[in-house]
C-alpha cells in the first residue's frame, strides 16, 4: 500500500539527518549489495543510499531496480541520494502520526 504525502513527510523530516547507509559504486549494483540493503532496510526501515552512477538516467535506473527487488518505496531522490522505506512488520521502528 503506497504511503500517504502526510507519511513521505514525516518519513523525509526524520531521513534529513541520516547518512547514506549503501554507497553503490563503480561495481555497480550487485547481488551482494541487494542483500545488504534488505538487511539494513529490515533492521531501519528507513535509509539513504548513495549512487555513483555517472548519468542520471543510470541512477534511476538502479534506484528503481532497488526498490522492485527489496519491495521498497522511493521517498526522495535528490542528486546522487535516495532515501527509501519497507515497513517491518514484525519490529516497527517507525511510528506514524
Amino acid at each position: 500500500m503506497p504511503l500517504i504525502e502526510k507519511h513521505k513527510r514525516q518519513l523525509r523530516t526524520l531521513g534529513h539527518k541520516l547518512k547514506p547507509v549503501v554507497i553503490i559504486g563503480n561495481a555497480g549494483l550487485t547481488e551482494s549489495v541487494l542483500n545488504e540493503i534488505g538487511l539494513a532496510l529490515n533492521h531501519h526501515e528507513l535509509m539513504k543510499l548513495k549512487v555513483n552512477a555517472a548519468d542520471r538516467v543510470e541512477r534511476v535506473r538502479i534506484i528503481d531496480e532497488i526498490c522492485t527487488r527489496t519491495r521498497a518505496e522511493v521517498i526522495q531522490k535528490i542528486g546522487h541520494i535516495a532515501l527509501i522505506y519497507l515497513k517491518n512488520r514484525e519490529k516497527k521502528r517507525i511510528v506514524f502520526d
